[in-house]
């Protein structure tokens, strides 16, 4: 039911932006008002440190599939030495926030000299490198505002890890909420929570579908994943705010 017009062509480049950075130290959930017509935007949710979390998990996945891949097929080898340069610009603009934009147009793009991330998805899309590539690319795409760009990377990503593939989901569904198109970001949350039994992904997924459900005025589902947030993710900073949306949910 997405509405979002679907780019044709992804080598195309995109209008780069420069949306305001928000703080890194802004509380993750601070702002529970669900009876406005959006959820939190995905930018002022703690941004940077879910990009750093992000970053860790994809430098261990890359790391793993380029030696499963390295011996069987010589295309990951090129692809993965190519690679490198794009994922260095990614990494540290998750260190500098200050350089953000500049870096994640280099690490998309290319510096002139090495390829960006949509090179290497376009050249080598059958390997491992461009998968993390079509990954890194929805994300970035999502920081800057990009989010029809953010939902068609990260709905290509094959997401055969499960941290990786519960973060694109819950992407896709940050990206629907910026669109205002609630419905589809609460299936995507759902999806989120479900894909993968953790303590950093699922009670954030539920929480915020929790949220979205409420703006919905869908409070079965805000309800089921409420009570689900507070019995199996009780030491969690989400399940603080359980009580308080129980009560809307239930009212």
């Amino acid at each position: 039911m997405a509405t979002y017009k679907k780019r044709g062509g992804k080598s195309k480049m995109p209008q780069q932006q420069a949306p305001e950075q928000e703080s890194v130290t802004a509380e993750v959930f601070s702002t529970l008002d669900t009876s406005a017509g959006r959820a939190e935007a995905w930018v002022s949710q703690n941004q940077n440190y879910i990009l750093s979390f992000i970053g860790l998990v994809v430098v261990g996945v890359f790391a793993y599939l380029g030696y499963e891949n390295y011996v069987a097929k010589p295309m990951q080898e090129e692809s993965t030495n190519l690679m490198a340069q794009a994922q260095a610009h990614f990494n540290e603009a998750l260190e500098d926030p200050t350089l953000q934009d500049s870096l994640f147009v280099l690490a998309l793009e290319g510096d002139g000299l090495n390829p960006g991330f949509i090179e290497i998805i376009n050249r080598y899309g059958a390997s491992a490198a461009a998968e993390i590539a079509t990954y890194n690319a929805g994300m970035i795409y999502l920081q800057r505002g990009e989010y029809d760009l953010a939902i068609d990377y990260l709905e290509d990503f094959p997401a055969n890890d499960p941290v990786l593939g519960a973060l694109a989901l819950g992407g896709i569904a940050d990206a629907f909420t910026e669109l205002n198109q609630l419905e589809d970001a609460l299936g995507y949350y759902q999806k989120a929570a479900n894909y993968a039994d953790n303590d950093i992904t699922t009670p954030r997924f539920l929480l915020k579908g929790a949220q979205v459900a409420l703006s919905l005025d869908a409070k079965s589902d805000a309800t089921s994943m409420l009570e689900a947030l507070a019995a199996d993710y009780a030491e969690t900073p989400q399940a603080t705010h359980v009580k308080v949306l129980l009560a809307q949910a239930q009212n």
